[in-house]
């Protein structure tokens, strides 16, 4: 291709972006929340217990009315040897089919002290109404090193986890919220004795106005005997402003 071919193509390209990076939309958030688990689990594995104060908080970017989204979201963390900080990193693409809302998407969950924990997903997710259907499938070698790749030769990919949520307002800035989920560990997670286990989460969320929310729920899971005090039910409330 000549030069002259490529400063053409380039500018084509240039003009086509230009009306989706016009309507570029960047938010932020911060929160302050009195523990942090995931997928039912604290995160706070060496001091679990009610009141366990985390500092959250990220960006979000989307790409006008084009669909794509990319963001980063971050939470204090302390259940790695080294770290104390997980940042998650994340992109895909929203759209519509008939009465579903749909998203597709990768997300990296990253922990800059310690990187045995580090784990990939992709994930998909349908709407419609209040209810909501997400599935997120590990595509890295490990899930949060639980079968310790690097040392044991097990593996976590493929991992699932499945997550129906329900969502609905109430009245004016109250809405409640519910969700339930369901983590199917890979062969190589189950082989050192690790069970499936479900998760779940009743709560709600009161909207001040000028993106001021306060949130609390009832979050836990099951297995209680396995994974101990890091899957017992907490009453979490979470403060988030987003900007």
């Amino acid at each position: 291709m000549s030069p002259a071919s490529l400063r053409s193509l380039s500018l084509a390209l240039i003009a086509a972006a230009l009306p989706a990076l016009a309507s570029a939309q960047l938010t932020a958030n911060v929160s302050l929340a009195s523990n942090y688990k995931f997928r039912g689990q604290d995160q706070d594995m060496h001091r679990a217990k009610a009141l366990n104060p985390a500092i959250q908080g990220g960006f979000d970017y989307a790409f006008g009315s084009s669909g794509f989204y990319a963001g980063n979201w971050n939470s204090s963390v302390d259940w790695l040897a080294g770290n104390s900080i997980e940042s998650d990193l994340y992109g895909g693409y929203k759209f519509k089919a008939g009465a579903l809302d749909l998203d597709l998407g990768a997300l990296a969950y990253i922990y800059p002290g310690n990187g045995s924990g580090n784990t990939a997903e992709l994930y998909g997710a349908a709407s419609y109404g209040p209810f909501t259907a997400k599935y997120s499938h590990t595509v890295s070698k490990d899930y949060f090193g639980l079968a310790g790749a690097k040392t044991s030769g097990q593996r976590g990919r493929n991992t699932g986890y499945l997550n129906l949520a329900f969502a609905r307002e109430l009245m004016p800035s109250v809405t409640l919220k519910a969700a339930l989920g369901y983590t199917r560990f890979a062969g190589g997670i189950r082989d050192l004795g690790v069970p499936h286990y479900v998760d779940y989460s009743l709560g709600g969320a009161y909207d001040f106005g000028s993106g001021l929310q306060l949130s609390a729920a009832l979050a836990g899971a099951n297995k209680k005997g396995f994974f101990g005090d890091a899957n017992k039910a907490r009453l979490i409330a979470t403060l988030t402003k987003t900007l």
